[in-house]
């Protein structure tokens, strides 16, 4: 080998991550680096740190990832994107929530979004307040009002996020926005984002099953024949989807009485119900209560008289995921032959579209 080679060799080295920390009040405290697993948060390095400094280093990350930085036996902690470099971590053990980060250029990306997005959120919590105080008082001008604004201040904070996505394609933080925003958009906007991200960023876990939850979403999308799906109702009887259509509309609705936008927009399908039924409007609940004396309690409660059924599997509902639900309230609106014509409709939508079909019979 030559003193070249001898020479090139000896000075390279494998991409690693290395965290350096000066906390103050952190002597003699021990401190774990944790990613989430599988829906739980696992170790992934540790070190003590004296007079409020520690070091960690490790092998290469695969791509940038949120972690946490906990202290132990405390409830400090600290989130941050952890990647390939050398970070630094600067504050008091007491405040480590807020401790300055930098070396990671994902999180640098990360912190200038939600400094962007404050104003926004400072806003929506404003709001917050004052639909409290008009809820409590039950001034229900007030509370229409405030509704009609946070959905507004909504829409500004969901375009903001688009916008990131679309001009920051080599970003690791877009597809974390993108998991977030998945949840109302349509398949099709979804596969546009993904595409116009760099082919590093689209090929990590989070983004592949993303774009594995669009082909489901496909399949049961505006215009697609409903998939049948058998489950049990109250009393542990089987009951298909496809027994409950024919007659007119069938609203296929997924909820849970844990779930309080559900609780909420029962009356709106209550009030539906009672004055379209006679006329082939029906209603086919599916829960994704995790008990029993709650799913039943929830019904009771809401007071709705039409067919539920569930399996108790929570967020593995084979319902759910056969219809890629991911959040809750969701619906489907069949028609009589099982095709889905609309999707999520909600309070006055969903009143105008079935009196749309069935007013005037």
């Amino acid at each position: 080998m030559s003193f070249a080679v001898i020479l090139i060799a000896g000075c390279s080295s494998e991409p690693r991550y290395v965290i350096k920390g000066n906390l103050e009040g952190a002597d003699s405290v021990t401190f774990y680096l944790q990613k989430r697993d599988e829906g739980m948060m696992v170790n992934i390095d540790s070190a003590m740190a004296r007079k409020g400094s520690f070091k960690m280093k490790g092998g290469a990350i695969e791509f940038p990832q949120m972690v946490m930085l906990v202290a132990k036996e405390t409830r400090t902690r600290a989130s941050f994107y952890l990647e390939n470099s050398e970070i630094t971590i600067m504050g008091t053990l007491d405040s480590l929530a807020v401790a300055k980060i930098t070396g990671s250029k994902t999180h640098d990306e990360y912190i200038s979004f939600i400094e962007s997005n404050k104003p926004l959120s400072e806003r929506y919590s404003n709001l917050y307040n004052e639909y409290q105080i008009a809820n409590q008082n039950k001034d229900l001008a007030r509370v229409a009002e405030l509704e009609k604004q946070a959905e507004d201040i909504q829409a500004e904070m969901n375009n903001l996020q688009k916008d990131f996505i679309r001009n920051n394609p080599s970003s690791y933080f877009a597809p974390s926005l993108l998991q977030g925003l998945s949840y109302e958009m349509e398949a099709e906007e979804i596969e546009s984002m993904v595409k116009a991200m760099d082919p590093g960023v689209a090929a990590i876990p989070a983004v592949k099953n993303l774009m594995e939850r669009t082909e489901m979403m496909k399949a049961v999308s505006v215009g697609k024949k409903a998939p049948d799906f058998t489950m049990n109702d109250v009393n542990g009887n089987p009951v298909t989807l496809y027994s409950r259509i024919g007659s007119g509309l069938l609203l296929l609705d997924f909820w849970a009485a844990w779930c309080g936008p559900c609780r909420q927009e029962n009356p709106n399908v209550v009030k539906v119900y009672k004055e379209f039924n006679k006329k082939g409007f029906d209603v086919f609940g599916v829960s994704l209560d995790r008990t029993k004396e709650d799913w039943v309690k929830g019904i009771a409660d809401d007071k709705l008289t039409w067919t539920h059924v569930s399996d108790l599997q929570y967020w593995n509902s084979s319902a759910a995921k056969t219809y890629a639900v991911n959040a809750i309230p969701a619906s489907f609106l069949l028609d009589e032959n099982g095709t889905i014509i609309a999707r999520n409709l909600r309070g006055e939508a969903l009143y105008n579209k079935v009196n749309e079909i069935l007013g005037s019979r």
